[in-house]
């Protein structure tokens, strides 16, 4: 009997000052990613700078039971937000303790930041020369500090391959949901956002900051227009389609579209019909000419095009490393070196 794969080991590194907020997103979506037959897929443990009481930014401390010696066991490394970051957010230098602790991590490891704790893998030095994101109201510090890092501070989450970070808080929930889309495809994330009552996927490149991310209610929206599209995405859309289902003009629902989703309503098509024909590709047999018109790109040139674009790989050899992965594991990152955006904070 084949032996089970070893779970992917996740350490998220709890520094004084941390947010239990963003402390146990890691946890919590990684820790429901389960393989068809219910086991997990990830192994999730929480270290420190030394074993003990972590002090948060809010009334109460939490234990750790792991030094920083975690580290050097690690697949994937966390950095959750901190606001006591001291010469990190000061100076961008390390600390001698934290330095000391980095220096567990083995080369290659992947490594993950949650809003602030960008800081630290940039005064790492982790950061030179990628794209990088954090909370958008630390971003220009966070520039100034570290002007190697190009940093982007309107969108949701990088991507840079072996190295990704977010803005603050539910971003961090939208980057950890990328990493499991990423590992095992599109089926197993949806149902760890299922069962976390979260929204599947907020691509990383939409904005931060979006000028009424909670629509007053006497105001219409746009929620029945985007229902209507997810069950036409085979169909041609035009835009005039969409704001009829909403009872309004193309401007307003132009404009209206961008301020809650943060971005085009063409964006917004695009990107579901990437996601359904990941679907097609991960769970289906089907011809590429059949995906493409089952996901809206028409023929599989113009599938091959946007799939490319936003994968950074074919169709073809997507499926080719789902299948040799066996549906889990070492997928290609669904936007390459890249960033993608939705509200942060």
């Amino acid at each position: 009997m084949e032996s089970q794969k070893k779970a992917h080991r996740v350490v998220v590194l709890a520094l004084t000052g941390l947010l239990p907020f963003e402390l146990g997103i890691p946890h919590r979506i990684f820790g429901r990613a389960k393989d068809p037959a219910g086991r997990p897929l990830y192994e999730i443990l929480t270290c420190g700078l030394a074993p003990g009481p972590v002090r948060t930014d809010a009334d109460f401390a939490i234990h750790v039971e792991h030094g920083p010696e975690l580290l050097a066991t690690a697949d994937t490394v966390v950095v959750p937000a901190s606001y006591e970051l001291g010469a990190v957010y000061e100076e961008g230098r390390l600390t001698d303790e934290l330095a000391a602790a980095l220096a567990h991590i083995r080369p290659g490891t992947r490594l993950v930041s949650i809003c602030t704790g960008g800081y630290v893998l940039a005064a790492a030095g982790y950061l030179d020369g990628r794209p990088a994101t954090t909370h958008w109201a630390c971003a220009e510090h966070f520039q100034q500090l570290f002007p190697a890092v190009r940093v982007d501070p309107d969108v949701l989450y990088t991507d840079d391959g072996d190295v990704l970070t977010s803005a603050g808080v539910a971003a961090g929930v939208d980057l950890c949901l990328h990493i499991v889309r990423r590992d095992h495809g599109a089926a197993v994330a949806n149902e760890v956002a299922r069962r976390t009552v979260v929204p599947p996927h907020r691509e990383g490149g939409q904005a931060q900051f979006i000028a009424r991310p909670m629509p007053e209610p006497q105001l219409a929206t746009t929620t029945a227009a985007r229902a209507w599209v997810l069950d036409r995405l085979h169909e041609p859309l035009r835009l005039t389609d969409l704001a009829r289902q909403e009872a309004m003009s193309v401007r307003t629902f132009t404009r209206r579209f961008r301020e809650e989703s943060g971005v085009s309503p063409g964006q917004w098509i695009l990107g579901r019909r990437v996601e359904r024909a990941r679907q097609l590709l991960e769970q289906t047999e089907l011809p590429m000419e059949q995906v493409a018109r089952d996901s809206g790109f028409g023929t599989a040139q113009s599938l091959r095009k946007h799939v490319q674009a936003a994968l950074g790989v074919s169709p073809t050899a997507y499926r080719r490393t789902f299948r040799a992965a066996g549906g889990t594991g070492n997928l290609p990152s669904p936007d390459g070196p890249s960033v993608t955006a939705g509200p942060a904070h």
